[in-house]
């Protein structure tokens, strides 16, 4: 029977099993049960489905590996693994971390402070003094290549192992090694400079004797601090006092959330009333803090004045915060520290970015292993060989490092160069302006990318909102209809001409229509004109928008005189929000005749289009959370005293509050499939005593110190009921430039594109479908809310039965899934072209970078623009930031930063390629030279009856590895199989990269062939046609070698470049002109003969002909599918 399959869920972990509460709608909670239910299959009862019996199809089982720990994990990294567990459990022994606690502060008085908190100073340093040369050493010798030429080096200090000259092994290793310290060392100090530079910022400290100046570093908690204009805020701080008449300033948070929008923030009122600065030493308050957290967006804390009778208490929350690495951008503020160093909300927030490791290192590291197996082989064959006569051990040492050469020292330094050559290709591109490179180590995963997780709002949209659609229920305004709506404007404010108490002529004729219209207030309601009046009026004053003035240089006086005469200036206003939807219906509402011109703690005004102020006092202000998605503001208007409470926010927050209609929810989606992002707008008018008895009870909840969100939010919900539903307004996000033809692109090479966003789901999918992430005709399966394990498994079963449609599903939903059949729901989901998650918190994306790399083993790369995208960034394999509206968080912390989404194409088709196909040629080309000496000194051996006798000694070895083949073999970076346009023109070129196949055991095994049969040759080559003499065998091959070597390297290249021309010429030149000191190893009349030159030229020719040969055949009769495109 079907309610018997069993459906193993993911293991998560042996006590703790997340599961889904259906009382509580996207709750989770961790239960103790026993271990042995993870075990149990999920056992579907008929009872529970009551579906056909197909519903209840297997999905794939659970492959859940558990990992066997024998000798060959042990040996096989299991040691590391186990290394480390002990070096954390020693830290955590030896540094306990200290519990952070809630503290009281008392204003100005450090010494009053009960615990030792930390120093205010930044520090970036990975090492110090003692630590930086030991740190160096251990971070490059942990690798396995370092490591082996660590120990080969080493092995020659010992006389019986001894080959060769000391500096032929430890020149190499010394050079790569003072290269990477150089390098460390510079950026070190580039590091302690920095801090040095932060920690040295001089602010002003208030002291009983008046201002001092202290170094940031020196700041404690409990100082009052002084911050200037432009100033960046040492610590976190509460804001205490501001030069700002109206008690508030704003800040810019760039450097901490990513977002450009300035901040609002307001003094606390106690201290901002006070005479003089002076005056905070003559008061006894202090602040009561929550302990330091990581959520920079919420605070809880209480002011308290003592010595006042009664006492006075205020609540703190976020708007009085000014947290470190902020700016100050309007005022001079006063605040006292309440957190220092790392207990700041920027540094707590701080992640630092795992080292990436990109695969085609990984995969030059498995065949350097692979090549340290076949030289212990070779070494135990030679010694077989031999007989095992003597101290066989010795010689099986000798022999180990006389092949060290087939793993070659240069090919890190060769592959890191390389990096570096593609990162400066790619920000020197004139097709993608302002790429940067940030991280120079993984250019080549861009050639490898299989899924790409982008975010929607600022990536594949402009994140510029523009004002589109009015609908008030039963008639509906778009842009071309927008005239009518300032015509009604102008007709309803044109018989009011004076609403305030301003000495104006016309005061009595303005009041009588005033009165006119509040008496017969019921019936002009329900016209149209009186709708939209009321609509275009909520929506001027329901937000969190300030008009900014730009001041000009003047004489530091009165403020508010200058303020009066350039409050009008429409040229000279800027509007500042924390969300570009806020800017845009303001905006919107200044086109159609009501502008917002002042704004301050306490009120604001609108100008009309007849030109007249019309002043409101705020009460209360409900800020807009993720939680509510909505917010709220209570005003009182100052001409008749009209207590009125205004809100706006989600269709979804929104449908239960305002009272019942019939068009809200079909308007939404209308409004959602045209890719509109919905607002719902609604009113309240409040008496008097209405209002008094909830401010009575919101102070209240206010000041409490357990469950404040909690009781605040449930004292606001009592005023959220029967609204009067106002208006629906929807605000366009335009599409950024080139989305289309670049997400289509991307899908024809192969690459399966995740839209991960916090929109909700109709916008989501109108984006997918609009910017062509989803074609018009292609299948959509919406995947339907769930809220338990039954049902996610039957809407997994139906999402089985779609075949080739896009996926779209919520995060709430995802939870479910991944909470329970996490394999199974990736596993689906792979297979669909196109998915679209939407309402995704940031560690959600993250979540799902890190499923798709774990579950499927392909590179991922996610591009994302705003603080929100870091995560997900950085959680991929490869990062890319967009530098967008949202600021340069995700920007600075990606590996790559584009200025737009389109540049995306051609960093992966061009740039990306060309890295991946330039370091695999690179890396086994550079594997070859060092196996065809091994090669060569492995006949040599034979022959002279298996002596562990070195062939090339000293310089020769060193000058192989360097100025005779080192300029020829790193010109390869240059190479291009297919030139940009073609790539570009061509996109599945790129499905081709995605396999590996430039860089696999099979290509590698091919270098292999190669270079055993061209070492063979060679040396047998030489050894047969030398004159009675050792030393001509030594000239003959060695000359034949480079030659070789020359005549390999211009076999590979596909695309000639002037650069290569000159690195062989220069190399031959080289090595021609230093044969004439070379007298120790050649024997100089020798090589000045005919002989010689023919019998080099015959061995050369003999070792590269067949190749050659080969490769015209090759692409004669089998050619790869971009020679196909080239001719």
């Amino acid at each position: 029977m079907a309610d018997s399959f069993p459906l193993n869920p993911v293991r998560k972990n042996s006590k703790l099993i997340t599961y889904y509460n259906s009382a509580r709608h996207s709750r989770y909670s961790l239960e103790d049960e026993p271990s042995n239910l993870d075990e149990m299959p999920l056992m579907m009862s008929e009872e529970g489905f009551e579906n056909d019996e197909s519903d209840y199809q297997t999905l794939p089982r659970a492959r859940v590996n558990r990992r066997q720990r024998g000798l060959g994990w042990f040996l096989c990294g299991g040691w590391r693994v186990l290394c480390g567990s002990c070096f954390d459990c020693l830290v955590r022994v030896f540094r306990r971390k200290k519990i952070l606690k809630a503290r009281t502060v008392w204003l100005g008085c450090p010494e009053k402070c009960e615990e030792k908190y930390p120093k205010n100073g930044i520090k970036n340093q990975k090492y110090n003094v003692f630590t930086f040369v030991p740190g160096v050493l251990y971070q490059q010798f942990k690798f396995f290549l370092n490591l082996y030429f660590l120990v080969v080096a080493c092995s020659q200090f010992v006389p019986s192992l001894k080959i060769g000259y000391l500096y032929t092994y430890w020149a190499p290793l010394g050079f790569v090694m003072a290269v990477t310290m150089a390098r460390e060392a510079v950026d070190e100090v580039r590091r302690y400079q920095r801090d040095k530079e932060m920690n040295s910022q001089l602010y002003s400290k208030l002291t009983v004797r008046g201002k001092i100046q202290v170094k940031s570093s020196d700041i404690q908690v409990g100082d009052l601090i002084i911050v200037e204009k432009n100033q960046r805020i040492p610590a976190d701080m509460i804001f205490m006092r501001t030069s700002e008449k109206n008690g508030s300033c704003f800040i810019r948070t760039d450097q901490l959330d990513g977002e450009t929008d300035w901040k609002l923030k307001v003094a606390v009122g106690c201290t901002q009333r006070l005479p003089a600065v002076g005056d905070l030493f003559s008061i006894s308050a202090y602040v009561y803090a929550q302990k330091p957290q990581l959520d920079i967006h919420s605070f809880e804390g209480n002011f308290t004045r003592e010595d006042a009778d009664p006492q006075v208490h205020e609540s703190l929350n976020i708007e009085n915060t000014l947290w470190a690495s902020t700016v100050v951008a309007s005022g001079t503020v006063i605040g006292v520290v309440i957190y220092t160093g790392k207990e700041t909300r920027s540094v707590l927030n701080t992640s630092f970015a795992k080292n990436k490791v990109g695969l085609l290192d990984l995969e030059l590291n498995r065949l350097t292993k692979a090549l340290f197996l076949a030289q212990v082989v070779l070494s135990v064959v030679m010694i077989a060989l031999q007989g095992f006569v003597g101290p066989w051990f010795r010689n099986l040492f000798r022999f180990i490092v006389l092949f060290s050469y087939i793993i070659p020292i240069s090919l890190r330094v060769n592959l890191d160069m390389g990096k570096s050559a593609y990162g400066w290709m790619i920000m020197k591109d004139e097709n993608i302006p302002g790429t940067v490179v940030r991280t120079s180590t993984i250019p080549e995963e861009l050639g490898r990318v299989v899924y790409l997780l982008t975010d929607k709002t600022g990536t594949l949209t402009q994140n510029e909102m523009i004002f589109k659609r009015l609908h008030l229920g039963t008639v509906s305004y778009g842009t071309d209809t927008m005239d009518e709506i300032q015509s009604l404007m102008v007709q309803s404010y044109a018989p009011v001409t004076s609403q305030t108490s301003t000495s104006v002529p016309s005061v009595p004729s303005g009041t009588t229509p005033l009165r006119k219209t509040q008496q017969s207030g019921p019936k002009v309601r329900k016209s149209v004109s009186s709708r939209v009046h009321e609509a275009v009026k909520a929506i001027a004053l329901c937000h969190n928008v300030t008009p900014v003035y730009e001041t000009h240089a003047s004489v530091n006086g009165e403020p508010e005189s200058a303020e009066a005469d350039q409050d009008f200036s429409d040229d000279n206003r800027t509007y500042q929000a924390s969300s570009p939807d806020e800017v845009a219906l303001v905006r919107w509402t200044e086109s159609v005749g009501l502008t917002l011109v002042n704004r301050d703690l306490a009120s604001l005004q609108l100008r009309t289009p007849s030109g007249q102020i019309l002043s409101f006092y705020i009460l209360q202000i409900f800020p807009f959370t993720s939680e509510s998605k909505r917010m709220g503001i209570i005003l009182r208007e100052e001409s008749t005293g009209d207590i009125t409470f205004y809100m706006k926010g989600a269709d979804v927050a929104m449908a239960s509050i305002v009272q019942y209609n019939d068009w809200l929810e079909e308007e939404c989606g209308n409004m959602a499939r045209e890719g509109l992002r919905t607002l719902v707008v609604s009113k309240k008018s409040l008496s008097e005593e209405q209002y008094q008895d909830f401010e009575n009870r919101y102070n209240q909840a206010k000041l409490s110190i357990h469950d404040r969100g909690l009781k605040v939010a449930a004292v606001v919900e009592s005023l959220e009921r029967e609204m009067e539903l106002l208006c629906l307004t929807g605000v366009e996000d335009q599409l950024q430039a080139d989305v289309r033809p670049t997400l289509e692109l991307l899908r024809n090479a192969g690459i399966k594109i995740w839209m991960l966003t916090g929109d909700k789901l109709e916008t989501a999918t109108c984006i997918a479908k609009s910017s062509h992430l989803v074609s018009r005709s292609q299948d959509i399966h919406v995947f339907r809310p769930i809220s338990s394990r039954g049902e996610a498994h039957l809407e997994l079963n139906a999402f089985r039965r779609k075949h080739d449609c896009a996926l779209v599903i919520s995060g709430d939903s995802l939870e479910v899934c991944l909470s329970y059949y996490e394999h199974e729901f990736v596993e689906l989901a792979c297979q669909c072209p196109a998915v679209v998650c939407c309402r995704c918190s940031p560690t959600q994306k993250a979540q799902i970078v890190r499923l798709l790399a774990q579950h499927t083993s392909n590179r991922t790369c996610a591009i994302g623009d705003g603080g929100n995208d870091v995560s997900m960034i950085q959680a991929a394999h490869c990062g890319i930031g967009i530098e967008g509206k949202e600021g340069k968080q995700a920007s600075l912390a990606a590996d790559f930063s584009i200025t737009q989404f389109k540049h995306i194409g051609r960093l992966l088709m061009v740039h990306g390629r060309n890295s991946y196909k330039r370091s695999a040629a690179l890396g086994q080309f550079v594997m070859h030279r060092g196996m065809i000496i091994s090669a060569m000194q492995a006949v040599f051996s034979s022959v002279f009856f298996f002596a562990s006798v070195p062939l090339y000694q000293g310089f020769l070895m060193v000058g192989y590895a360097t100025i005779y083949t080192m300029f020829p073999v790193f010109s390869l970076v240059l190479d291009q199989d297919v030139k940009p346009e073609m790539a570009l023109l061509y996109p599945e070129l790129y499905k081709d990269l995605t396999k590996g196949r430039s860089l696999s055991f099979k290509t590698f095994l091919i270098w292999v062939l190669i270079s055993v049969y061209q070492g063979g040759i060679l040396m047998y080559g030489a050894l047969v046609l030398f004159e009675s003499e050792f030393v001509h065998v030594v000239a003959i091959s060695f000359t034949a070698l480079i030659l070789t070597e020359l005549l390999m390297v211009a076999l590979t290249i596909r695309t000639w470049h002037w650069l290569m021309v000159v690195a062989e010429f220069s190399s031959l030149g080289c090595y021609l002109a230093s044969l004439a000191f070379l007298n120790e190893y050649f024997d100089l009349s020798f090589i000045t003969t005919w002989p010689f030159l023919w019998k080099v030229s015959a061995i050369t020719l003999v070792s590269c002909l067949p190749l050659y040969i080969i490769k015209y055949l090759k692409r004669k009769f089998s050619p790869p599918s971009y020679s196909k495109l080239s001719s």
